[in-house]
């Protein structure tokens, strides 16, 4: 399913820039453009999903227990 993420072109770019800086540096390979936007458009299609997916359950987690917390809050009469 393609475009499921969205990311404005100002991100894209400094994204593009980060993958070609973490190759040049930990790789000691050059990447054009092109190159590094294909290797974004994978993890966006192939990862971002289950990094999304963890975030919704951390999430969850988080007001499932603050949720929790306002319940002790109650006074009973």
């Amino acid at each position: 399913m393609k475009d499921r993420f969205k990311v404005n072109k100002d991100k894209r770019e400094d994204m593009i820039k980060s993958i070609k800086y973490y190759f040049s540096e930990e790789r000691d390979e050059d990447l054009g453009d092109l190159a590094a936007g294909f290797i974004l458009d994978f993890f966006i299609e192939e990862l971002a999903p289950e990094f999304y997916n963890i975030g919704v359950a951390d999430s969850y987690k988080f007001l499932s227990e603050k949720l929790e917390d306002i319940y002790s809050i109650q006074i009973y009469k």
